[in-house]
């Protein structure tokens, strides 16, 4: 069964899910591939792995967490959890392309692929997707708007152009 909290983010409300045992999807409702309440779901609030996710989220959004501490399961083919497990290496205050992913990847010439499986990313933030910018250091498609990409990448002390 799925059970799931609401969390309220600086950036606005988002969804946090799990499975019971792991987070399978954090995001901000009405976001591009939004992971929708579905009628089965139960909201419980006191869930370990879900009120973990909660603190450890604020403690990021005060400026007190660099890296996360949670054990996820988000469901996607291989190729888009291998991306997924690229994104996470991409460290606080660090940005990186689709194509130096695609490149981490082995798969050179996928950079197009590597950009639709980080637009799908399900786990937002923990799973970093906001780092990834154009090969032109531009920003790119964010799910959850890139308002909230550019906030982000603030709060981790990134510099755009």
């Amino acid at each position: 069964m799925t059970r799931y909290t609401l969390f309220d983010s600086p950036l606005g409300p988002m969804r946090i899910a799990s499975n019971g045992r792991a987070i399978t999807a954090i995001g901000f409702p009405g976001q591009k591939h939004d992971i929708e309440t579905q009628p089965d779901w139960q909201r419980n609030d006191e869930a370990a792995e879900l009120a973990a996710a909660c603190r450890q989220l604020a403690e990021y959004f005060a400026g007190k967490r660099r890296d996360f501490d949670l054990p996820l399961e988000a469901a996607g083919s291989p190729f888009q959890q291998g991306v997924w497990r690229a994104l996470a290496r991409v460290g606080y205050g660090r940005t990186s392309t689709y194509g130096a992913l695609a490149r981490a990847l082995h798969r050179p010439a996928a950079a197009r692929a590597v950009g639709a499986a980080v637009g799908r990313n399900p786990i937002a933030i923990v799973v970093p997707c906001h780092r990834i910018i154009g090969a032109d250091g531009s920003l790119t498609g964010y799910a959850g708007g890139l308002g909230r990409k550019t906030r982000l990448l603030a709060l981790e002390g990134v510099l755009l152009a």
